[in-house]
Order: structure tokens, then C-alpha cells, then sequence
């Protein structure tokens, strides 16, 4: 997890342990670095890394984090309620069946990231959902890849992996646009297919 945070939206009160690479909260935890603000801090606890194996949220998860791409993740656990009544509620056949006037319909609602490409990509990528033999769960969980140890700082954190790689390739050849081995490696953390919670961190 990586974002760019403005100083009022870091908590003052954390502290670093440096040996580690994770944060000490005001409850006495330590969590990943990158948990730094209340919304980060219920995402982090809550969700991220956490398995995710059905249709809609991973449906949910893939148009995020392409959205993401540029921006804060932030940014988008902001607008997160926004972007699930723009899209109806990630339902896959919905999305897929957007027309010319959602597009316009999507392109002025301030509650989201009003990018063109962004949003045509989520309406292709339903389309691609729904035309799958397998299903959406059985593709994303089949780069699962066992025994990679726990990183200790942020800096054994990878961008990309061998698995992210052939997950992007694999999406993109049955119809997914926007959707690179940044993105995909994004993805399979959010969704648990990896843990990248630190080595000292209480969730992990």
C-alpha cells in the first residue's frame, strides 16, 4: 500500500519503530506504516489482506484500484460510498449493461473520479466478468502463491511479482483493460491473496 498524504491527514501521535517498520497507534498497536489516518486505520484493520471470494467484491476491488492509479488510495476509501451508488453497487451485470448515458451520467457525478478511460475500463471490465467460463473468484485466486516470507519494513514490500505479472496477463487476455502488474499486485493484496501486513504488525 502506497499513498501520498497531506500532513493533516497524518496522525501526529504515531510513532515509529524503525526495527520493525511498523507505527505504534494511540490503542497501543502496531500496525502497517502506511495506516496512518482513521480511514486508513479501518481499512488496514479491517480489510486489506483480508480473503475476498465473491463475484462483487472482487468486481469492486479490481475497478478501485484501476480508479486509484495516479491518485491516493485516500482519495478513493473517500469517495468509496460514491463510487458504489454511481456503479450499482459493483453488480457486474449492471455495470455491464451501462450505456451512452451512464457514461455522462458517471462523467458528472463530483462523488467520483470523473476519468473517461477509468470508467469506460469498469464498464468493458463487467462485460469481461460476465463473458468468464471459470467466474471472476477462480481466475484472480489462481496467481495465489504460497511461502513467500513476511516483510519486515515497507521496503520488502514489492510493486510486482512473477504472480501479479501472469495475473495481469491473464486478465487482459479475456477482455480486463486498465489493468497492468502494479494494479494486479494492488489487487491481491486488498483481496488477501497476499499478506502484506509487516512481520510486527497486529493484524498479520
Amino acid at each position: 500500500m502506497a499513498a501520498t498524504e497531506t500532513p493533516e491527514e497524518q496522525a501526529t501521535t504515531l510513532v515509529e519503530r524503525p526495527a520493525s517498520g511498523t507505527v505504534v497507534g494511540t490503542d497501543g498497536r502496531e500496525r502497517c506504516p502506511w495506516a496512518s489516518s482513521p480511514d486508513y486505520v479501518d481499512y488496514h484493520d479491517g480489510e486489506w489482506g483480508r480473503p475476498v471470494r465473491d463475484t462483487v467484491g472482487l468486481f469492486e476491488r479490481i475497478s478501485l484500484e484501476a480508479f486509484q492509479s495516479g491518485l491516493s488510495w485516500l482519495t478513493i476509501l473517500r469517495k468509496r460510498a460514491a463510487f458504489r451508488a454511481a456503479f450499482a453497487g459493483f453488480d457486474p451485470a449492471a455495470v455491464a449493461a451501462f450505456g451512452p448515458a451512464d457514461l455522462e451520467r458517471l462523467l458528472a457525478d463530483p462523488g467520483i473520479v470523473r476519468n473517461r478511460r477509468k470508467i469506460e475500463a469498469t464498464v468493458a471490465n463487467a462485460r469481461a466478468v460476465l463473458a468468464l467460463d471459470g467466474g471472476l473468484p477462480e481466475l484472480i485466486w489462481s496467481s495465489r502463491a504460497e511461502g513467500r516470507p513476511a516483510p519486515v519494513t515497507v521496503a520488502d514490500v514489492p510493486a510486482t511479482t512473477p504472480e501479479s505479472i501472469a495475473l495481469a496477463k491473464a486478465l487482459r487476455r479475456v477482455g480486463f483493460v486498465f489493468v497492468g502488474p502494479t494494479t494486479a499486485y494492488a489487487l491481491m493484496q486488498a483481496c488477501g491473496i497476499v499478506n502484506d501486513h509487516l512481520a510486527d504488525c497486529y493484524v498479520r
